[in-house]
């Protein structure tokens, strides 16, 4: 387990990266996955990722495993790659925003 400050560290970073709530990304992963005749049942909505996501929201941070902190160095580093990208505006870009709104961050939310 990473010791109290790393720890510290990727909970405020994850939490700065993940600026929906939980009940915002289980609408979204909801809405994501709908189609027109169905929908998926709300514990089952949305990618594996966005599942994970949405997990570590509802959890205290005594109650972090390994997994739960692989998950979020990744979501921390993949939000930092999205949004780091010179010159191309997140929220213009559809398919880029809903992709990090998968994982939880709202380009759009400031």
């Amino acid at each position: 387990m990473a010791d109290a400050l790393e720890l510290d560290a990727l909970w405020e970073g994850f939490h700065r990266a993940v600026n929906m709530t939980s009940a915002e990304l289980s609408a979204w992963l909801r809405v994501s996955d709908a189609d027109e005749t169905t929908e998926p049942l709300p514990d089952q909505a949305g990618s594996p990722a966005g599942q994970r996501v949405l997990a570590i929201l509802q959890k205290r941070r005594t109650d972090l495993t390994e997994d739960d902190l692989g998950v979020m160095r990744a979501v921390v580093d993949t939000v930092t790659d999205e949004t780091d990208v010179a010159n191309e505006p997140v929220a213009e870009d559809t398919d880029r925003r809903h992709r990090l709104m998968s994982l939880g961050h709202d380009p759009l939310k400031g």
